[in-house]
């Protein structure tokens, strides 16, 4: 009897101090759902927008079209024929003008924009807003300091794009003289980052 009580106190202090040795380091981040907590991954989450969920794991067209900021442009993109471009491989950085932006268009050239005729015209527009592999907002940084407070990035229709810095925000300047903020930077996508911008690129025609 004597024995039996000395083991079964040997074994309450084995799994006393095993439980002591557990890290008391709490998880990112916990979320409650019928009682129980389940960790969940923040690193890397990507941002809305527009108040739209943009997965990761989705291409650059699936996400634009889940944006309710980006009708215009998606709608651009279908007129195009670049849909099964943008849903390639990749990576590609997008900046992507918002509808408001594509308000700013004047109505004649927007709605010239989209007609068959203008296929061609529309798709090296859309294609100014390319450039080939991922860039972040931290690459483009980088970029601009190491050009001396600029950086020249080649667009997928092979003309050049200029991003400097104002204050914190990255400022683009068009081959034809007009200027886009990113408003909103670094949103992941399955075959790139889309960077959000308040106004439409114009390359030289």
């Amino acid at each position: 009897m004597k024995r039996a009580l000395l083991m079964t106190a040997a074994v309450t202090i084995g799994l006393g101090l095993a439980g002591c040795g557990k890290s008391e380091t709490p998880t990112e981040t916990t979320t409650v759902a019928g009682g129980e907590t389940t960790p969940v991954e923040t690193a890397g989450a990507n941002p809305t927008v527009g108040g739209a969920e943009m997965l990761a794991t989705r291409n650059i067209v699936e996400n634009a079209s889940a944006s309710p900021i980006h009708k215009t442009l998606v709608a651009a993109v279908t007129q195009a024929g670049l849909v099964e471009t943008l849903s390639g491989a990749g990576p590609f950085t997008v900046f992507a003008p918002t509808d408001a932006a594509f308000s700013q268009v004047a109505p004649v050239t927007r709605d010239g924009w989209m007609r068959p005729a203008q296929k061609e015209v529309l798709a090296g527009v859309l294609k100014y807003h390319v450039v080939p592999g991922k860039l972040t907002a931290a690459d483009l940084a980088a970029q601009i300091t190491a050009g001396g407070g600029k950086a020249m990035l080649k667009t997928a229709d092979g003309q050049d794009l200029t991003a400097t810095k104002n204050g914190d925000a990255i400022l683009l300047t068009s081959a034809s003289g007009n200027k886009a903020t990113v408003t909103q930077a670094d949103v992941g996508q399955s075959n790139g980052v889309i960077h959000v911008i308040d106004a439409v690129l114009v390359p030289k025609m």
